[in-house]
């Protein structure tokens, strides 16, 4: 299959593109190669064109938390809203008119935190600014009805990741270079694996899927878990991780869910295997000896 992506050059897509190719074939849309997805006529006028590409992979957005929350009082002429929204919208029309599939990547910070477990039925309630703009993008997106296909992830890593450290390899740094790694002990999410993410992607073009699947790991874990863990997989010196609390670490911080623990049993019930934090870094630690 002939896939269009877009932003496909990030810490998600270029992986996604990597492990599913030459199953498929992909073309990417992004700002490393000059496209704009904020320009309206450009975006539409390169989807359009492409007659041999039946899905749309959207994987570009403001991802800057903090950044986006500085800007709420901008409203609709923050970047946010202008990426995360407003070019989705863009994306939308010109698959409307030539007929093609979208999946969006959503995030799980669509949720307020004040459930134990969120399901794809939950009603959502972003906190943060930027999420808040996801989930206008992933309104827009579920409109095309069955050819539209949300897939929301959380936190999620890979061996050698590009562009962008994820929050795995920040924590691990930090540990061999014996600095101390603070993280809170009572927020809960569920770190997914980038390979993982390929994999129900995967599936999901296969299923000719829509509508809004949690693609999320198989383990829900504290911030404080996930260095702890990383510490033992890479033989790093455990003392080095510290306890704190969720309102104390994110006083000063964009608004998120403490408890952000995604139902990821509809992904699997496509046969799709989601790996807890556990087993997924010890992945990730293999794949990178491996190329040493």
């Amino acid at each position: 299959m002939r896939i269009l992506g877009i932003g496909l050059s990030g810490l998600v897509g270029s992986r996604i593109a990597e492990l599913l190719s030459p199953k498929h074939s992909f073309v990417n849309f992004s700002l490393e190669n000059g496209v704009d997805i904020t320009n309206r006529e450009d975006i539409i006028a390169r989807i359009t064109s492409d007659t041999a590409s039946s899905w749309v992979l959207h994987l570009a957005a403001y991802t800057n938390v903090q950044a986006a929350e500085a800007d709420r009082g901008l409203g609709v002429e923050s970047m946010a809203w202008k990426v995360n929204v407003v070019a989705t919208e863009h994306i939308v029309e010109a698959c409307v008119a030539s007929g093609k599939r979208l999946l969006y990547v959503d995030t799980d910070y669509a949720f307020d935190g004040t459930k134990q477990t969120y399901t794809e039925e939950d009603v959502i309630h972003p906190l943060s600014w930027y999420a808040m703009t996801k989930s206008e993008g992933a309104k827009r997106v579920l409109g095309l009805g069955d050819k539209g296909l949300v897939i929301r992830i959380s936190n999620p890593y890979r061996a050698h990741p590009i562009g962008k450290k994820d929050f795995a390899h920040k924590m691990l740094e930090r540990l061999l270079a014996g600095t101390e790694v603070i993280a809170p002990a009572d927020q809960l999410f569920v770190p997914t694996f980038i390979d993982d993410i390929a994999n129900a992607v995967d599936a999901l073009l296969a299923h000719s899927a829509n509508g809004i699947y949690h693609v999320v790991g198989d383990q829900a874990v504290s911030p404080y878990d996930v260095a702890k863990t990383i510490a033992r997989v890479y033989a790093c010196d455990p003392t080095l991780v510290k306890k704190t609390t969720f309102v104390t670490f994110f006083a000063s911080r964009a608004p998120i869910p403490q408890y952000a623990v995604l139902q990821n049993e509809k992904i699997r019930s496509l046969g799709v295997v989601m790996r807890g934090f556990d087993e997924g870094i010890a992945e990730v630690k293999r794949l990178e000896d491996a190329d040493l």
